[in-house]
This record gives C-alpha cells, sequence and structure tokens, in this order.
C-alpha cells in the first residue's frame, strides 16, 4: 500500500519525507525491519521502542512511525511519521493495512477477570452452528475458520490482530469471539476495532503487578466500553454486561443512555435473566428469561459461574444477530474448554477436575461448585505464579483452606522467585487448616490422587490448558491433565492389583 493512502487514517500527524513510498509490512521489532516496512518506536512498560530507530533505520526501514520529531540529520528518502500516540496510531495502521477486516465480521469481545476463554468459547461454538464458519481468538486457541492453532497471547499485538482478522475474512467467517484483555485494551491493541458486542464478566483482584490498583484494573476494561460508545466506528456496538457483579452494575450504569445495554445475571432488573439453576456432575440446566419468552437452557457444564458464562455468550451471540432459541439450542452440544473445570477422569471412585482458577474469586468458586456435587471430600491442589501480584496469595490460600477438605500446596510457575517464599506467601492466609505443601508440582498431584479415597473429588487449580511450567532459569514441558491421567491409571493399578 502507499505510504500517503495508508497513513490517511490517522488525524493528529505530523509527516515529513516522501510519502509516495511502498510499504509492504508493519513491525514494531527492529529484527524484523527490511526494505519497504514501517518500523513503529512503541514505549513499553521496560523497553522503549525508540532506542532502536537507528537499527531500523539501518535495516532499511522505508518509514519510521514515532513519538518524537525526526532527527535533524535523517535522511530525506525516509518518510517520518511524527504522531501523539505510537499504539494507537499503529493499531489503526494495522486495520488500514488489512482493509478493515472487522468491517465484514459479527465480532463479541469479552473481558473480565474470569470466564473470558469459556465465554468467548460458548460465543464461538454458538456462530459456528448458526453461520457453520466463525472465528475465535483468545487465551488458548486461535480458530480462523480453516485451521487452528495455538495462542501465543489472549490479545493479540495490533498487527497480528488485524492479520488475523483479514485471515477470518477471508476464510468466510461470518463472526468472531474473541477475548479482550486489560492489558490488550491498555496497550491499544483493539483501539482501531469496531465490536458488535462487549461483554463484561467481572472484576475481581488479578493484574495488579501491571496496573498498580483495583480501580485502575477496573479502569482499564471501562475505557473500552467508553471508547466504543463514544466512536462506534459505524457500528452499533452492545454492552453485555455482569450486572450481578458491583463493578458490572456501576459499568452499565455508567453507559445507560450512550450506548445500547443488556444486563445480565440472577438479579430481577437483568434483560437475559437465569432461574432454578440445577446440576449434576453430567451437567446443568436453568430457566433463561428475555426477550419477553422462556427458554429451557441445557449444557454439559458445571458450576454457577457458567451459568454466567453462558447468560454472556446467548446475550452476545443475541447482539451479533442469532436468535436467543437458536444459542440456546447449541447450548446443549456446548464443548468442553480445555482446563476449564475439566473432567480429566475417574479411578477407584475418586474423580479429577483440572481448572485454570488462578484468582481467590475463581478458585473460591471452583470449590463451591464442586463442594455442591457433594464428594466424600474435596481436595484442592494450587499454588501462585511468581512475579504476579503477591498480594492473592495468601487470599487464595484462605479460600482453598475455607472450603476443602484437604489442602496440597505446591508450586505454580515459579519464574524467577523461590517456590518456597511463594508457598510459605500462600500458608499465611490459611490459619490454622492443616495442608500438605509439596512444591514439585508433579508429585503434589501424584499424592493427592494416590491417597484420596472412593467418592473423593480432587481440584487441580491455577494452569488450566497450560503445558508448560516457568523456573527462573529454564521451562520444562508440563501439563496438570497428563500428570493427572498418568496418577489416576496408577491408581486404578494399584486397586487392581489389591483385589
Amino acid at each position: 500500500m502507499i505510504l500517503r493512502e495508508l497513513i490517511s487514517c490517522l488525524s493528529r500527524l505530523t509527516a515529513s519525507g516522501p510519502l509516495d513510498a511502498e510499504i509492504h509490512a508493519l513491525t514494531a521489532s527492529s529484527r524484523e525491519v527490511a526494505p519497504g516496512v514501517l518500523f513503529a518506536a512503541i514505549r513499553g512498560t521496560s523497553i522503549d521502542g525508540h532506542r532502536f530507530i537507528s537499527d531500523a533505520l539501518a535495516a532499511g526501514a522505508a518509514a519510521i512511525l514515532a513519538e518524537t520529531a525526526p532527527p535533524v540529520d535523517l535522511d530525506p528518502a525516509i518518510a517520518w511519521l511524527h504522531v501523539p500516540d505510537s499504539r494507537a496510531a499503529l493499531s489503526e495502521l494495522s486495520s488500514t493495512i488489512e482493509d478493515h477486516p472487522w468491517k465484514d465480521l459479527a465480532i463479541a469481545g469479552v473481558t473480565g477477570t474470569n470466564g473470558k476463554t469459556t465465554t468467548a468459547f460458548l460465543i464461538h461454538h454458538i456462530m459456528k452452528t448458526a453461520w457453520h464458519r466463525a472465528g475465535l481468538l483468545g487465551t488458548i486457541l486461535v480458530d480462523d475458520g480453516e485451521a487452528t492453532e495455538t495462542a501465543k497471547h489472549t490479545t493479540p499485538g495490533s498487527i497480528e490482530l488485524s492479520a488475523l482478522l483479514g485471515r477470518m475474512r477471508d476464510h468466510g467467517c461470518r463472526g468472531v469471539a474473541m477475548e479482550v484483555s486489560s492489558h490488550g485494551i491498555h496497550q491499544k491493541r483493539i483501539s482501531a476495532i469496531g465490536f458488535d458486542a462487549c461483554v463484561f464478566t467481572n472484576l475481581t483482584q488479578d493484574h495488579l503487578d501491571y496496573h498498580g490498583t483495583l480501580e485502575a484494573y477496573y479502569q482499564a476494561k471501562a475505557d473500552w466500553f467508553q471508547a466504543l460508545a463514544t466512536d462506534p466506528r459505524g457500528k452499533k456496538p452492545v454492552a453485555v454486561i455482569n450486572t450481578d457483579d458491583a463493578h458490572g452494575s456501576d459499568l452499565a450504569a455508567s453507559l445507560d443512555g450512550k450506548m445500547p445495554v443488556i444486563r445480565f445475571g440472577f438479579n430481577v432488573h437483568c434483560d437475559f435473566r437465569a432461574n432454578n439453576f440445577r446440576q449434576s456432575p453430567r451437567g446443568m440446566e436453568f430457566e433463561l428469561a428475555a426477550k419477553g419468552k422462556t427458554f429451557l437452557v441445557r449444557a454439559p457444564l458445571i458450576g454457577r459461574f457458567n451459568v454466567y458464562n453462558l447468560l454472556a455468550a446467548i446475550a452476545a451471540a443475541n447482539a451479533c444477530g442469532i436468535r436467543p432459541r437458536e444459542a440456546v439450542a447449541a447450548a446443549a452440544n456446548a464443548p468442553q474448554v480445555p482446563g476449564r473445570m475439566e473432567n480429566v477422569g475417574n479411578a477407584g471412585g475418586a474423580t479429577v477436575f483440572v481448572d485454570y482458577a488462578h484468582t481467590p474469586d475463581a478458585l473460591e468458586n471452583a470449590c463451591r461448585t464442586l463442594k455442591e456435587l457433594d464428594p466424600r471430600r474435596l481436595i484442592t491442589v494450587f499454588g501462585c505464579g511468581g512475579d504476579r501480584d503477591t498480594g492473592k496469595r495468601p487470599l487464595m490460600g484462605a479460600a482453598a483452606a475455607r472450603l476443602s477438605d484437604a489442602c496440597v500446596v505446591t508450586s505454580d510457575n515459579p519464574r524467577s522467585e523461590d517456590p518456597l517464599a511463594i508457598i510459605r506467601e500462600i500458608e499465611a492466609g490459611m490459619g490454622n487448616k492443616g495442608h500438605l505443601s509439596i512444591p514439585d508440582r508433579s508429585e503434589a498431584i501424584s499424592h493427592a490422587i494416590r491417597n484420596s479415597l472412593s467418592g473423593d473429588i480432587i481440584l487441580i487449580a491455577g494452569k488450566g490448558h497450560e503445558s508448560t511450567q516457568q523456573f527462573a532459569d529454564h521451562t520444562i514441558d508440563f501439563d496438570d491433565r497428563k500428570h493427572a491421567s498418568k496418577a489416576l491409571r496408577e491408581r486404578a493399578q494399584l486397586i487392581s492389583e489389591s483385589r
């Protein structure tokens, strides 16, 4: 694309140098620069991309996007684009170079502390059932309509995001379900994307290592909704908000009169309201009141939190043009989301669930859900990640101690921290609750399963779908589900041999 045409989308720009250059690609990494590439200098949390402008020029960059004015000795053959915000400008350029693929797609974005992945999976499932092809962008998978691949980030950077949306459009997708992280919002990865539905699931303590305070974390999410209310980008976005959540209730009130709002939850003021929730180990059912009608929703999922995820998915799908009746029918065949309350198996009457719960609220919800299945005992195996919000560690310890019959505290992803130091911080919240501390996660899982009794439920929490474990100086292959399955097979063999 000719640079002059590409930059026509930028409203606040001072451009110098030749603007007739052909731009083949965009990058924010100086290592990816080649002739015909525009280099965007981004100020990161630890590294400032402006330091690498000279490297980009040496590699033959056709243009530079920066928050600084051009140097006086700049080669006159190089175009310089001076903008107040490189991140926002790069997002606009990324969308433009892909010919704004979001315009041809019904896009549902999902933000919140817990439930993003499951809700996005459910919306994607409903879209695929109704439309045959739909895209998915999230923590676990990317589905471009023709193939799936492992996701690298919850919300990709703006260049990759627009390219993926372009692939989805070109592959015949009619809609896309995507997770929208607070980092993605704050870093303006999605600022140039038009959405049809924007979902808020809930907000509890997480990511304070990045945002600093819970209020700043909330504001990052609220900013996305306010931006769409101010500039809907030619679409008619609908805010789909859990108003049983206090922050969600405040968010909905702040948006009234600015954009359409669908409230969901169990309270009487909800537009999509759940009643008469029932569950068993095989699944759940509840009554949905919406659009003046009542529907019986059945799904092979468990947990009250999954009622919220289903409500959000059905309401978001409706905002994208799918009737509630079609969405409810699709819910009956909802997929098992990897590592989200995933039933790994049973041996000798003991059942194992693996869940991604890595916040105090998520761990409490997971424990409550499994206690409602009336196990002989609930045994919880969990830890906390290193180099992340330290304040939630004793809170997670307290939640597990309060709701479990037995706890095994272990390592999650220690990263650069001492695993034993993390465990001590967790234990500080557990009071006098008896528990075992086994830093080796594999041994912790095996111990819990090996020493379980018929009728027990073992919850392995924190890592969910993850397939690696990160230490200070190395990363190993590690999948809770594989280790649990192996331990279940060993338990079954021991039981068989003892008969």
